[in-house]
């Protein structure tokens, strides 16, 4: 008889996506300019030349995304507000329409009782802001508090799960390390100090939220790699012991540690600069803590693994390894004392195509779903206090550097249309979803 794996009465499942990558509308209604438009905006920046300019047009179409989400039967749906279509220019004047198009996104999701978990920034800080110093610049910090409250006093009163960023550790590489992101920029010492602004401003925003609405429950979403040894030896689990403690500790560390693990000061060439009182504000006690989980980094004796012969590999050249998760799960569950845990992003790009039934058959991400899982589940038995799953992502959507070259969705985008289809896998998640379990 095939094992099931049942999940809580009251699990939360869901499906999560971001402003910049499917709301379009990018200048008007007095909406300001984020970095991410002048980025998709400057030639050589984006995959195919492609912009975020219209996307999904969800900005027009959320009823009808909400009536998917129905469709699908999800209990949750994590999104994203871009902070410059609330405050155009990061601080200051507030754009009313703004406001007024996330206030009629929640009543919906509300009214077809789907919970609302909210982002505050997900990567598409104002432009305005940025060139006033941005995540460098100290003094920016508050602006990030003060839109916070400005969210929580408007929908405080219906979204009860807020988290502050998503992913800041991409924010602070991808944007000034590598460069492959917003804003651009190429200085290992300045995204030392943006990693710790963004901390910083973390902790003043869960202040901000909680002086707004005490009730609010308040969280961080944090993008995590297993890194696991290829062997037993002791060469191989020493570098991947430093690989986690040089890289996946940056921003959990701080969090749940009030201090930096040594490891990431040595491999970061020091501290960055801080006042008193920096880490007594970043390590206030959290609600929920919000993971992104997608692949492992694996280590053997002579260093960090690319490819790994008998693997399946994703469209983004990421591993699919779901026993890697629970793996994760159980290290972090054991090193740090957590809040109740969400997966708050999981999914695989895959080339996908609508078949000429008119179906987008999409079996690699349903099974890669499945394992995902099945493995959070077994965690869950060995003592892991998940809470809820969501898959990333509801649609096929902008995919940053990489444009509309790759599909994550449950849904299928047709960008030239704007029409939706949902994918196989999305069928088989909405009876996951009714049935609450899952079939090994």
């Amino acid at each position: 008889m095939t094992p099931k794996h049942k999940f809580p009465h009251n699990f939360l499942w869901g499906a999560a996506t971001a402003s910049y990558q499917i709301e379009g509308d990018w200048n008007e209604d007095g909406k300001g300019e984020s970095i991410w438009d002048r980025f998709s905006h400057t030639p050589g920046k984006i995959k195919n030349g492609d912009t975020g300019d219209i996307a999904c047009d969800h900005y027009h179409r959320w009823r009808e995304d909400i009536a998917l989400m129905r469709q699908l039967g999800l209990k949750a749906y994590r999104f994203s507000v871009s902070w410059p279509r609330v405050l155009p220019d990061g601080f200051g004047r507030v754009n009313p329409a703004g406001l007024d198009f996330y206030d009629r996104l929640v009543d919906g999701l509300c009214a077809a009782n789907i919970e609302p978990f909210l982002t505050l920034h997900h990567w598409d800080y104002p432009q305005s802001l940025y060139e006033k110093g941005g995540w460098t610049e100290r003094d920016n910090l508050p602006y990030f508090a003060d839109y916070a409250a400005l969210l929580a006093k408007r929908l405080g009163d219906r979204v009860r799960f807020w988290a502050t960023f998503n992913e800041p550790g991409v924010i602070a590489w991808d944007g000034y390390v590598s460069g492959e992101h917003a804003p651009g920029e190429q200085d290992p010492l300045e995204a030392r100090q943006v990693a710790h602004h963004l901390m910083v401003a973390h902790g003043l925003a869960v202040q901000a939220l909680r002086g707004t609405q005490p009730s609010l429950q308040v969280g961080i979403v944090l993008n995590q790699w297993m890194a696991d040894a290829a062997d037993d030896s002791p060469e191989a689990t020493q570098r991947a012991e430093q690989a986690w403690n040089t890289g996946e500790t940056t921003f959990l560390h701080p969090i749940f540690k009030g201090h930096y693990h040594p490891a990431q000061v040595e491999w970061m060439g020091g501290l960055p600069l801080m006042r008193p009182g920096d880490m007594a504000l970043i390590s206030q006690k959290l609600d929920f803590l919000g993971i992104n989980f997608y692949s492992r980094s694996l280590h053997g004796t002579q260093g960090h693994i690319e490819h790994v012969e008998g693997s399946e590999y994703t469209e983004m050249g990421w591993e699919v390894c779901a026993p890697a998760l629970r793996r994760l799960l159980n290290k972090i569950n054991r090193e740090y004392r957590l809040p109740p845990i969400y997966i708050t992003e999981n999914g695989a790009a895959f080339k996908d195509e609508v078949s000429p039934d008119g179906k987008v058959h999409d079996p690699r991400r349903l099974d890669y779903l499945k394992q995902h899982f099945i493995q959070t589940h077994i965690a869950m038995q060995e003592g892991v206090d998940v809470r809820g799953y969501f898959v990333w992502s509801l649609l096929d959507n902008f995919e940053w550097a990489h444009g509309f070259s790759k599909r994550f969705g449950l849904i299928h985008v047709d960008y030239a249309t704007q029409k939706r289809t949902i994918k196989d896998s999305g069928k088989w998640y909405a009876e996951v979803i009714r049935d609450n379990e899952v079939s090994a």
